[in-house]
């Protein structure tokens, strides 16, 4: 249908999902053909499932050290431009009368944003924006919340905003799970801040490289949402899990699910297995073998297949 920036209508497509008890899906674009592949994942969800409107949030970090997805966007590794241009790009594909994913709703997304380094897609930014996730992994307790709560005091009449307490897991850097006074932790940050999601420490490992070595904590998952009186949580690092894993999130207390790093790699792999199995053809100079595009519709194509398989597990189809 469109691009949805109104905070209103933002909390329509939510309360939606809370009351389907599913969760929105956020994966994440590092490139237009990533875009592409979120937009048709969702399009032929909806077309099967007979879905008129689905929503979906596709999101982008900025400057964020372990990834800056906007900056991958384009050659130049501008964050701001590749940003804009992202944005331009799925606004063409999706908001249009005759775009040919007009069926699919978007609620854009800033992940990870830290607030010195990202300063500019916080402010000025959130006008292509449904969300952000403010992001404090870098500052400690008391400062966290403090700044959270400027953040939001400013913002979060313009946009629905992650919150997060902790640091989290990223690829390398597995750090031990404490469960001391982890719940009455969360709701003093919670009401301390007025977010409206939490980025919880669920166990996952972001940016992991293979699945399965992570353990979901659904007990804390479903505990925190009790003392939260509220389906609130966003799951991180979703790519560390497998699909067993993730069956019990849609009803543990997960409204949003956030993943990348195992669609894209998974992705290439299938594209690059195709041009090594033609190999011979783009040797011999076969132009539409010899085109790099083939590598990205290949890509495209099995990263929303890969989209659509998450997309059932989180309950996309109790929307139907």
């Amino acid at each position: 249908m469109t691009l949805i920036l109104n905070k209103k209508q933002s909390n329509e497509k939510i309360n939606q999902m809370r009351e389907k008890n599913a969760c929105m899906a956020i994966f994440c674009s590092a490139s237009h053909w990533n875009s592409e592949a979120i937009l048709l994942a969702a399009s032929r969800y909806a077309k099967k499932r007979g879905i008129s409107d689905i929503p979906i949030s596709i999101a982008m970090t900025f400057n964020y050290p372990h990834m800056p997805q906007a900056k991958r966007v384009t050659y130049s590794k501008n964050a701001k431009y590749g940003f804009i241009s992202n944005m331009t790009h799925i606004n063409l594909l999706c908001g249009q009368d005759d775009s040919p994913y007009k069926n699919v709703s978007v609620l854009p997304h800033l992940d990870h944003a830290n607030p010195t380094r990202d300063l500019w897609a916080l402010t000025s930014g959130t006008e292509y924006l449904s969300s952000v996730m403010f992001d404090t992994q870098d500052v400690v307790d008391e400062n966290a919340i403090n700044l959270t709560k400027e953040y939001v005091k400013e913002y979060g009449d313009k946009v629905l905003i992650e919150g997060i307490m902790e640091q989290l897991s990223v690829l390398g850097n597995i750090k031990i799970i404490k469960n001391e006074d982890y719940i009455e932790k969360a709701v003093k940050f919670v009401k301390n801040t007025n977010v409206d999601f939490l980025v919880a420490d669920l166990g996952t490992e972001q940016q992991s490289s293979s699945i399965g070595k992570s353990t979901y904590l659904t007990n804390r998952a479903i505990n925190l949402t009790k003392a939260l009186n509220k389906k609130m949580l966003v799951l991180h690092g979703t790519s560390s899990l497998t699909s067993d894993q993730m069956i019990s999130i849609k009803d543990d207390g997960v409204i949003r699910v956030n993943m990348w790093t195992r669609i894209v790699r998974e992705a290439g792999q299938f594209a690059a297995n195709n041009i090594v199995n033609k190999y011979d053809k783009i040797k011999d100079g076969y132009f539409e073998q010899s085109d790099s595009k083939q590598y990205i519709y290949d890509s495209i194509e099995k990263a929303a297949d890969i989209m659509e398989e998450i997309m059932d597990i989180i309950g996309y189809g109790r929307l139907a």
